[in-house]
C-alpha cells in the first residue's frame, strides 16, 4: 500500500473522531429536547425563520424530509460508472456529519433559548435541507476529492449554508419553503466554485470509461421513484400548515408530470441514439423541485404550475448539450454531475418565479392565505412591490456567499497535505471513489465495467 494512501487513511479515521468527540461535546452542553405542547415558542421566545408551527415532534414531515435527502439525493450519482454502491456511502457519510454539524450552527440562529439549543421536528427538518444542499454541492466534485477534504467540504458548506439561511429569512424577511435558493441555487454554486479551485490541468485530459452493466440505470430508476414519492413532502415541509401546505404539494406534482413530458420532447432530438435513459428523467424531476421550491407555496395555479415545470424540464438536456462543454473546455469547472444544469440553473429560475409572483400577491388572490405566505406584505409592513424587491436581492446575496463561500473552501481544500497526488496511478486508492471525468455526459456511451473504491 503506497505510503500517501496510509496517510490519508489515518488522516479520514482521525477526523471523523476529532469532529465526532467534538460534537458530542457540544451537544451535551447546549442541545435538549424542544419542551412538549409548546405552539408558541417558536414564534414567541425564539429567532425561527418558519413561522407557525410549533416544535412537536411531527413524525411523518421529518421521515418524508429524511429520506429525500439520504436515499434521493444519495441515489442521484449512480448514472456514472465505477461507483456501484459508493454514491449512497458518501451520502451516509456527508448526512451522518452534516446533521449534527447543522443542528448546532442553526441551533445557535434560531432555536436557541435560555443558554439552550431546543431541537424538534423544525430544527430536524431545517438540519436536512441543509444536508440536502451539502449533498448537491459534492456532486459537483466527486472524483476529486479525498475523504478529507468531502467532511472539511461538508463542516464549512454547513456553516456556510446557515449564514445565508439566516441572512434570507430572519434579516431579509424572504420565504424560500421549498429551497430554490437556500438549497438549490446555493448548493450547486458553491460546489460548481469549489470545483473551480480545485481545477488540475492533468484531470480534464483523464479518459475513463462508464461501467456498461444495468445497476447504474437501475439505481436511477429507484432514485427517480424517490424523487417522485418524497419531492412534495420536501418542497412542503416548511411551509406553513393546513392552507398553503396543499398548494406546495399539489403546484410540486404539477411540475413533476410537466417536467418529465419535456425530458421526452428534447432528448431524442438532441441525442443521436434517440434512447432515454433513466437519468434524464431524474435530472427532470429535480429540476422541477428547483423550480417550485420558492413559489410551492403562492398562487401558481394548476397551469401556471404545469408552464413552470415544463420549462425546468427542458433545462438538463438543453444545459448538458451546450452548457456543460464551455463549463468544462472554457471555464475550466468539471462539474461531476452537472449541478449546474439541474439544480443551479432552475433555483434560479424558481427564485425569479417566486419573485414575480410575489410582486403580483393581492389580498383579493390570497384571502386568509397571505398572512401565511407573505407575512410582512399582509401586515402592511412592505409593499407587494418591496417584498418583490427583497426576493431578487437575496437571490444575488445567495450567488454572492457561495460563489465567495466556495472559493474559500477551494482554497482551503487545497492545502498541501489535504489534497490527493496528481499521480493519477493513485488517484483511485485516494479518493472516495474513481469516476468517469465524463460522467455528466448523459448521452455517453458506456462501454465496460469499471470497480468502486472508497478509500
Amino acid at each position: 500500500m503506497p505510503a500517501h494512501t496510509t496517510t490519508s487513511r489515518l488522516q479520514l479515521s482521525g477526523l471523523c473522531f476529532l469532529l465526532q468527540t467534538l460534537t458530542i461535546i457540544l451537544f451535551a452542553i447546549f442541545v435538549r429536547y424542544s419542551p412538549e405542547n409548546s405552539p408558541g415558542l417558536c414564534s414567541q421566545q425564539l429567532n425561527c425563520s418558519w413561522r407557525n408551527q410549533d416544535l412537536g415532534f411531527q413524525h411523518p414531515r421529518f421521515r418524508d424530509v429524511h429520506l429525500q435527502a439520504l436515499l434521493g439525493f444519495g441515489l442521484l450519482v449512480t448514472f456514472l460508472g465505477r461507483y456501484g454502491l459508493g454514491s449512497v456511502a458518501i451520502s451516509i457519510l456527508v448526512v451522518a456529519f452534516a446533521v449534527q454539524w447543522a443542528i448546532l450552527i442553526q441551533g445557535f440562529l434560531y432555536f436557541f433559548l435560555n443558554g439552550k439549543i431546543y431541537v424538534g421536528a423544525q430544527s430536524m427538518v431545517s438540519a436536512d435541507f441543509c444536508t440536502a444542499a451539502v449533498l448537491i454541492a459534492t456532486g459537483a466534485v466527486l472524483g476529486r476529492v479525498n475523504p478529507v477534504q468531502m467532511l472539511l467540504l461538508t463542516l464549512l458548506g454547513v456553516t456556510l449554508f446557515a449564514l445565508n439561511e439566516y441572512i434570507l429569512h430572519s434579516l431579509m424577511g424572504v420565504r424560500d419553503s421549498g429551497g430554490s435558493l437556500t438549497v438549490h441555487t446555493f448548493g450547486a454554486y458553491f460546489g460548481l466554485m469549489v470545483s473551480r479551485i480545485l481545477h488540475q490541468p492533468h484531470t480534464d485530459k483523464r479518459k475513463e470509461q462508464q461501467d456498461t452493466g444495468h445497476q447504474p440505470d437501475v439505481f436511477a430508476a429507484v432514485g427517480t421513484i424517490y424523487l417522485w414519492i418524497f419531492l412534495p413532502s420536501f418542497t412542503s415541509a416548511t411551509t406553513a400548515r393546513d392552507n398553503a401546505e396543499s398548494w406546495a404539494l399539489l403546484n410540486t406534482y404539477f411540475s413533476l408530470a410537466a417536467s418529465t413530458l419535456a425530458t421526452f420532447v428534447l432528448s431524442p432530438v438532441l441525442h443521436e441514439e434517440g434512447t432515454l435513459r433513466m437519468v434524464q428523467l431524474q435530472d427532470a424531476t429535480l429540476a422541477s423541485a428547483a423550480m417550485m421550491g420558492t413559489a410551492g407555496e403562492m398562487l401558481v395555479t394548476p397551469f401556471g404550475a404545469l408552464i413552470a415545470g415544463f420549462l425546468a424540464g427542458l433545462i438538463p438536456p438543453l444545459g448538458f448539450r451546450f452548457l456543460t462543454p464551455i463549463l468544462r473546455s472554457r471555464l475550466k469547472t468539471q462539474d461531476t454531475c452537472g449541478v449546474h444544469n439541474v439544480h443551479g440553473l432552475p433555483g434560479i429560475l424558481g427564485a425569479l418565479l417566486g419573485t414575480l409572483l410575489t410582486a403580483l400577491a393581492t389580498a383579493d388572490a390570497y384571502g386568509g392565505r397571505l398572512e401565511l405566505v407573505l407575512p410582512l406584505v399582509a401586515q402592511g409592513s412592505r409593499t407587494a412591490a418591496y417584498q418583490a424587491l427583497c426576493h431578487l436581492c437575496a437571490l444575488l446575496v445567495t450567488l454572492l456567499l457561495a460563489i465567495l463561500g466556495g472559493c474559500l473552501t477551494g482554497a482551503i481544500l487545497k492545502i498541501k497535505g489535504l489534497n490527493s497526488p496528481s499521480d493519477t496511478r493513485y488517484l483511485e486508492n485516494t479518493v472516495l471513489w474513481e469516476v468517469a471525468e465524463e460522467g455528466c455526459d448523459r448521452g455517453a456511451s458506456r462501454k465496460k465495467p469499471g470497480t468502486s473504491t472508497l478509500v
